[in-house]
């Protein structure tokens, strides 16, 4: 079986926060959990380096979009390296490969007959003497009231065109702009109404989107499609090859999204093979994505498929609600953020996989918290999970010299071990991760419950060999554990494996062999409380500098 799995694309325009990774991480986990069941997998994504925010970044520091582009998508390699993302491709959209691949797929559509040209009236800046495409335009949302870009609303998710817009105000100078005539290419999104219905229809049968993305593709679809414009007029991106239109870049929503089949191309030419065995209706594909970015994937996406004859669209689209911070929306202008660098610095990155999995904003909004996430890690993973290894792999090497039993398992726990890669399995390739893990944690906690029961440290004394049964059982859980885990969190699994001397990691029970192990040591260390309190106040601070600076 093979399975397809694409990462949304963040813009290289400043530093990733823990709301970008919390969207991001199931991407991982699938991509981890297909390899060890043996599938062939090819996971992929990138950096938007040529949408509009590079470009207001770069104006604002006053420097070219290469640099910033540059800055950001290294410093977004670095920080998914230290997180343990293992993309099979992490590319990048201002590269010669992604440019040639968005061109002929705009021919495509071009010579299928889906794009045509249009004179429209369009945003324009007296002050700045330009023609303003989506993100340049700010003003009110015509659903909701909201303050919104020119090409959604963050609020209600409406996909808006910069017109759409009501009290209108340039985001270079604030000034307010004036209308013009222009002409731009447009893609016939709406002939694709009928075809996209039926795919929707399928995917609500086949269970395989999140409740989000059927409820907000219906209502675009019960609205109607719009043809949307397929041309911008920007000086960074990629230009359209049509005969006139030179001038004019392709649509960041066109451009984007061709990412996944760019970065496909790309890892086939540096691997030497063919993308087209991940991209056939035999496929199982996954894209994982915030909220904000589900119509892209739903609809769009799709009917760029269609469009190009290419059937192999989205299966399952897993789109996650949004992660607050302290109870209020992460704000990069506001600095209201846990920058991921920062973090990943300071601790340990499975502890912020388990508590991004456990507290998903899978089906509603999620808050990080520091008090929470300080505790979720003394409490679970230091206090159970790594306290039972460090218990019973101490006792081992106190009282048996190192020497691990080799012992009949406990029939019980054989059982439920069976059963419990069979569930996680299952929930995992339905798009269900916080139930995973919290189902691995369970029996965590009842493993920690048996070696209570049993009192080793009392067998010892009064029955040797019960004692070499239990320890023998809990050895054989810790293995399967460590395996279990390794899709969620690779950095600690893959410690313990190397102290059991395990072979690579599958998704099927293991015996841990006889062997001697010594030197152990905590796989996390305590997390001291007055940290909460001092990473609030590092929050409050970075608020507080941009309210000084009349920013806020």
């Amino acid at each position: 079986m093979n399975i397809f799995i694409g990462g949304a694309w963040p813009y290289a325009n400043g530093s990733l926060h823990l709301g970008h990774i919390a969207a991001l991480l199931p991407g991982d986990i699938l991509a981890r959990y297909y390899r060890q069941k043996g599938e062939e997998v090819l996971y992929v994504s990138g950096s938007d380096c040529n949408g509009t925010p590079i470009s207001i970044r770069a104006n604002s520091e006053g420097v070219t979009t290469k640099e910033i582009a540059d800055r950001y998508h290294n410093e977004f390699k670095e920080t998914f390296n230290r997180l343990g993302f293992s993309y099979d491709m992490y590319t990048r959209t201002d590269s010669d490969h992604h440019h040639k691949v968005v061109r002929q797929i705009f021919l495509e559509l071009w010579k299928n007959g889906y794009i045509y040209e249009k004179e429209i009236e369009q945003i324009y800046c007296e002050s700045d003497n330009q023609f303003l495409p989506d993100r340049y335009v700010e003003g009110s949302c015509p659903n909701c009231g909201s303050r919104a870009r020119g090409d959604q609303c963050d609020a209600c998710s409406l996909i808006l065109d910069p017109m759409d817009l009501t009290n209108r105000s340039c985001k270079l100078c604030g000034n307010e702009p004036t209308v013009k005539a222009t002409k731009h290419l447009y893609f016939q999104l709406s002939s694709f109404q009928e075809q996209l219905e039926n795919y929707l229809t399928s995917a609500k049968a086949n269970h395989a989107w999140r409740e989000n993305a059927v409820h907000l593709t219906e209502r675009y679809l019960n609205e109607g499609l719009r043809d949307r414009a397929a041309s911008r007029d920007l000086p960074n991106g990629v230009s359209i090859p049509i005969e006139g239109y030179e001038e004019k870049k392709v649509y960041v929503w066109i451009e984007a999204v061709s990412g996944y089949y760019s970065a496909s191309k790309e890892w086939a030419t540096l691997n030497q093979t063919d993308e087209k065995e991940f991209w056939n209706e035999q496929t199982i594909s996954y894209y994982v994505h915030g909220k904000d970015n589900i119509p892209f994937h739903t609809v769009i996406w799709p009917a760029i498929l269609k469009g190009i004859r290419q059937e192999t669209l989205p299966t399952h689209i897993i789109s996650n609600e949004y992660l607050t911070l302290e109870k209020r929306k992460f704000s990069t202008s506001q600095k209201w953020a846990v920058w991921a660098p920062y973090f990943v610095e300071k601790y340990h990155p499975d502890s912020l996989r388990y508590f991004l999995t456990s507290n998903a904003p899978e089906n509603r909004d999620s808050d990080f918290s520091w008090r929470e996430f300080i505790h979720s890690h003394n409490g679970e993973l230091l206090g159970a999970y790594g306290n039972f290894i460090n218990r019973t792999l101490k006792f081992i090497e106190k009282s048996f010299e190192g020497t691990i039993p080799d012992r009949a398992i406990n029939t019980e726990i054989e059982e439920s071990t069976l059963n419990l890669y069979s569930v996680v399995g299952q929930l995992i390739e339905g798009g269900h991760f916080k139930l995973a893990i919290d189902s691995i944690f369970s029996y965590i906690r009842e493993a920690n419950r048996f070696f209570d029961v049993q009192k080793p440290w009392i067998q010892v004394k009064e029955d040797r060999e019960s004692c070499l049964d239990t320890l023998a059982s809990c050895v054989y859980i810790i293995g399967n554990v460590a395996q279990l885990l390794s899709p969620f969190l690779p950095f600690s699994s893959e410690e313990v494996r190397k102290i059991l001397k395990l072979e690579e990691f599958h998704w099927k029970p293991i015996k841990v062999k006889v062997d001697n192990i010594s030197n152990i040591q905590p796989l996390f260390a305590r997390i001291d409380p007055s940290t909460i309190q001092e990473e609030i106040d590092y929050l409050e601070k970075q608020l507080k500098n941009v309210y000084d600076k009349g920013l806020g």
